[in-house]
C-alpha cells in the first residue's frame, strides 16, 4: 500500500523535509562554510586532509549528498552515510599552525560546531527568504537535527537542547574569539568565494549576498566582506520578493531533486 515505504529518519511531516527540500536554503551554503572554517581546527583540518583548493565544487559536492543522503534517504542510506562521516573524521587529524594546538575532527566540540552552522544557517534563510517560521517550528527543526549530531559523535550533554541555547554558544565562542578567521581560513576562503575564474568576481559577489546576510559581523569583517547599510536594505527588498514569489514557483525549480524522489517513495505502492 502507498505510504509503507521507509521514510528514514525523519520522514514527510519532519521540519527537516519542509526546510531541507527548498533550492533557496543552499544559497547559504557559502555562509555555513565560512563559519565552519571561521573554527582555526576546522580550517586546518581541511587545508591538512582535503584538496578543496583545487576542487571546491567537489566538497560542495560531497557536503550535499551526505546532507540529502540524511534528510531524504532511507534509513540505510542514511545509516551509511553516517558511518561513512565517523569514519572519514577517525583519519583527520595535525597541528593547528596559527596556535600550535593540535586537532582532530572528532573532538566533539568541533563536530558540534560544524553541525551547528548548518542548523542555524538554514533556519535563518529559510526564515528570511522562504517563510517566516514559527519558535516551535524553529526549535523542532533543531531538535530533528540533534539526533543526527549525537550519531557524529556528539554526546548528548554537549548538544544545546535548544535553539536559542544553540545560538547563545555560537555567539559566545565567536565573542570570545575561539572562532575568529585565521589566515588559514581566509586563504581556504578565496576558494569557496571564487571558485572558478568564470563567472567574473562581481557574479559570484552577487550570489553570495544571501548568505553574507546571515553571518554575523565578526566573520564578515574577518574575511575582508564589506556589508553596508545599502546592502542590508537590497537584500531586505530581495527577501521580500522571495517571499512572494516563492509559493507561485514549480515544484521541479523549487526543491532539491532528492526531495521530490523520496516524496515519490513515500506515494509508491510496496512491492509484493
Amino acid at each position: 500500500m502507498p505510504g509503507d515505504a521507509d521514510p528514514g529518519l525523519f520522514g514527510p511531516s519532519s521540519m527537516a523535509w519542509r526546510i531541507d527540500r527548498e533550492l533557496v536554503v543552499l544559497a547559504g551554503a557559502t555562509a555555513a562554510f565560512l563559519l565552519q572554517l571561521a573554527d582555526p581546527g576546522v580550517a586546518a583540518g581541511v587545508a591538512h586532509h582535503s584538496n578543496f583548493r583545487e576542487d571546491p565544487y567537489g566538497r560542495l559536492r560531497r557536503t550535499l549528498t551526505v546532507t540529502f543522503a540524511l534528510a531524504f534517504g532511507t534509513t540505510p542510506r542514511a545509516e551509511h552515510a553516517i558511518g561513512h562521516l565517523n569514519a572519514i573524521h577517525r583519519s583527520v587529524t595535525g597541528i593547528v599552525p596559527e596556535t600550535g594546538e593540535r586537532y582532530t575532527a572528532l573532538d566533539p566540540m568541533r563536530l558540534l560546531w560544524v553541525h551547528a552552522t548548518l542548523v542555524d544557517t538554514a533556519l535563518r534563510i529559510y526564515d528570511r527568504y522562504v517563510e517566516p517560521l514559527s519558535d516551535e517550528e524553529a526549535e523542532a527543526y533543531h531538535g530533528e537535527s540533534r539526533l543526527v549530531a549525537m550519531r557524529l559523535g556528539v554526546p548528548a550533554d554537549l548538544v544545546p537542547s535548544t535553539l536559542v541555547e544553540l545560538r547563545a554558544w555560537m555567539a559566545s565562542r565567536i565573542s570570545r574569539g575561539e572562532v575568529s578567521v585565521t589566515p588559514t581560513a581566509r586563504a581556504l576562503s578565496r576558494s569557496v568565494l571564487y571558485p572558478s575564474r568564470f563567472p567574473p568576481r562581481f557574479v559570484w559577489d552577487a550570489a553570495h549576498l544571501a548568505s553574507f546576510s546571515v553571518l554575523p559581523t565578526e566573520i564578515l569583517r574577518g574575511y575582508g566582506i564589506g556589508w553596508t547599510e545599502a546592502r542590508v536594505r537590497a537584500m531586505g527588498h530581495v527577501a521580500a520578493a522571495s517571499r512572494r514569489i516563492l509559493p507561485l514557483v514549480p515544484a521541479p525549480l523549487r526543491f532539491v531533486p532528492p526531495a521530490r524522489s523520496a516524496e515519490r517513495r513515500m506515494l509508491a505502492p510496496r512491492a509484493g
